[in-house]
């Protein structure tokens, strides 16, 4: 009985206990016997026969993969420091493992490289105002990669574009001439407008010569509310009174 006891101790602890293995219910594992892939294990716990099989663990997690500021000169010569970040996300378990060595480290290195060789071939102003095109694009290309690793590169994003000073004081100038450019053209289009109304009411006011004096007085009015002062007035207008009873009297006349 006792050997009978030690005998299942021994089994417990050398070969029932070694060959459990839990897999998360994010992972994949990869079982492998004497150096052959035999099958897949799902999450849960699993057992494998130990010293001759073995299991290697996928993340299918998706996985956030900063990539560290590069300096690029643009098309048009402009030195510049751009970072990123990509996120991707394993698809297949058992290519992740046989067919690539370390996925995040070989992520890194060929999206940098990748960065380097997009971001090369626009210009600054594109760069700076077309970040959705070349997203795609650094996108694209490290999809067309990794496909073949057992890995989706679902996005990439351009974080920071960092400038050098001399250009970036050279962009505010030209932002600030662009800005008082627009000012004296709404400007000059504010007096186009006003010109165009003054003739509009000048050509009124030729038709109704009375017009002009009621104006006059009007304006008269306005500054003696506003401040208690002398105003002085052509003479002219003191026949304003007689034009305005002549005016009333011929209109009451038509009518």
């Amino acid at each position: 009985m006792d050997l009978i006891i030690t005998i299942a101790i021994i089994i417990i602890v050398f070969i029932i206990l070694p060959g459990l293995r839990v897999v998360q219910q994010y992972e994949k594992g990869v079982r492998f016997r004497l150096g052959k892939i035999i099958g897949i294990k799902e999450p849960g716990l699993n057992w494998i026969i130990p010293y001759i099989e073995w299991m290697r663990k996928a993340d299918l997690r998706i996985i956030t993969l900063p990539i560290p500021p590069q300096k690029i000169i643009t098309k048009d010569n402009v030195s510049v420091d751009i970072s990123a970040v990509a996120y991707y996300q394993i698809v297949d378990a058992v290519k992740s493992i046989v067919a690539i060595e370390n996925v995040m480290s070989a992520i890194n290195q060929i999206a940098q490289t990748t960065v380097r060789n997009i971001v090369g071939r626009f210009q600054l102003d594109e760069v700076l105002s077309e970040r959705d095109t070349i997203n795609k694009e650094i996108g694209a290309v490290l999809d067309a990669h990794t496909e073949s690793w057992g890995v989706k590169v679902s996005l990439v994003e351009i974080k920071d574009i960092e400038l050098p000073e001399n250009m970036q004081r050279a962009m505010a100038k030209q932002a600030e001439a662009e800005r008082e450019k627009r000012s004296k053209i709404i400007a000059a289009e504010g007096e186009l407008l006003a010109s165009q109304k003054l003739g509009e009411a000048a050509d009124v006011m030729a038709q109704h010569p009375i017009a002009l004096q009621l104006r006059n007085l009007q304006t008269m009015a306005e500054i003696s509310i506003e401040k208690n002062s002398t105003i002085i007035f052509p003479a002219q207008l003191m026949t304003t009174a007689k034009e305005i009873k002549k005016f009333i009297e011929s209109e009451q006349a038509k009518s």
